[in-house]
């Protein structure tokens, strides 16, 4: 079999969930089958079974909307596209290059359904219009799938009733973790370096300052953390300059009246990072939408606990109770994921964070229970499996239809 695979995100240039997944996806899938990746970059990679070919804008849209950019290398990617078995989409930014690839090769066209469109309203602030063009291609490519892979249940059913799509056409497989690497790492001197104590329990946050991780939420749950606590924010790569000031006028405000709260603003490698997971006491993840939340799995592998909002995949993740906590979330529209009661979210995740804060066993036993939890459904290779066993299933119905 040959994979044709479209993605923006390709090792070196990640910096989302979706982008971790088609690192490790491709890593073990090459050991099975012929997997030729378009990418947006600079890539250029030969293997026995593994083919990589970057691509960059020529610079003639660069005066227009940054969309145009996106489609001049989906154009690229369905140009310059070999005769493959079957067409692997991630993320709306391939979605166009996989559209003109299924018509004009005749095979069939698989998705892999990371988020959708209309449940990121917070995004036309940072694309302005250009989100409306998003959302009608991802709309296209969602109708004229023949296999679409959702990273979750809950994302299953909102891309059926999202799209109206054949709910046959729709496979669950979860994101996968590395277990090699992500395992408990110490590195007291680290710590040290940031400014953060060792001796002193922390809450820890990972990902980008974005309405969707839930950010500017946690920011107001700190205030009611217990006094002799401390809280590690590893955020940047922020949507925008209006999100990021808010970002810092939070901070600001927080960072004033209690000890202890650290901002790490760059993105740091993920060797340090799991330094952070491994050293933390419990991790947080307010999201208000989460296709699944692979951050967790990397937290929970490095035998930490989670706090985490009961959304999209998350309680797919998380035993509530067992390896942590769901929150409840109570949305007042859901379209635009505004809480009915902030308050009342704040309260409910500051009550988890301070019982697992002043309780070193019961973050240890929910830690250890959180790798058992991993190791036992979450790796690539089972992932990997399931995925060629899809790619199979579509080709055999579309083979049937031919």
């Amino acid at each position: 079999m040959k994979l044709a695979l479209f993605t923006n995100e390709f090792p070196p240039h990640i910096y989302g969930g979706a982008g971790v997944h088609v690192d490790f996806l491709t890593r073990e899938l090459k050991k099975s089958i012929q997997v030729h990746v378009q990418c947006f970059g600079e890539q250029d990679i030969q293997e026995a079974n593994l083919n990589v070919k970057g691509h960059l804008p020529s610079g003639t849209y660069q005066n227009a909307p940054s969309i145009f950019q996106t489609l001049e290398r989906d154009l690229q990617f369905a140009a310059s596209n070999e005769k493959a078995d079957i067409i692997h989409c991630h993320t709306w930014y391939s979605h166009l290059a996989g559209i003109l690839s299924q018509k004009l090769l005749q095979i069939p066209l698989i998705l892999t359904t990371h988020s959708l469109e209309p449940h990121r309203p917070w995004k036309v602030e940072q694309l302005g219009n250009a989100y409306h063009l998003s959302s009608w291609i991802e709309k296209s490519a969602y109708e004229a799938a023949d296999g679409i892979i959702a990273v979750s249940e809950g994302m299953k059913k909102d891309v059926i009733a999202e799209y109206n799509v054949d709910p046959d056409k729709v496979q669950v497989i979860y994101n996968g973790i590395d277990l090699d690497f992500y395992q408990e790492t110490y590195d007291e001197a680290f710590l040290k370096s940031l400014g953060i104590d060792p001796e002193i329990p922390y809450v820890l946050f990972v990902g980008r300052i974005t309405r969707q991780k839930g950010i500017t939420e946690l920011l107001q749950v700190i205030p009611k953390l217990q006094p002799d606590t401390q809280v590690v924010l590893c955020a940047g790569a922020p949507d925008t300059p209006e999100i990021a000031q808010e970002m810092k006028s939070l901070f600001k405000e927080v960072s004033a009246n209690r000890k202890g709260v650290f901002w790490i603003e760059e993105m740091l490698p993920v060797d340090k990072i799991k330094i952070l997971y491994s050293h933390a006491r419990v991790f947080a993840c307010p999201s208000v939408y989460e296709p699944f939340g692979i951050i967790n799995l990397e937290a929970m592998a490095c035998n930490t606990p989670v706090v985490g909002s009961s959304v999209g995949g998350i309680p797919e993740i998380i035993i509530n109770e067992e390896t942590g906590f769901l929150i409840d979330l109570d949305f007042a529209d859901p379209k635009t994921f505004a809480l009915k009661d902030p308050n009342k979210m704040h309260q409910d995740f500051a009550d988890k964070l301070n019982l697992l804060l002043s309780n070193a066993d019961l973050a240890e036993k929910m830690g250890k229970k959180s790798r058992e939890r991993v190791e036992s459904i979450f790796s690539w290779e089972n992932i990997a499996m399931q995925t060629l066993a899809f790619y199979q299933k579509v080709l055999e119905k579309h083979n049937e239809i031919s």
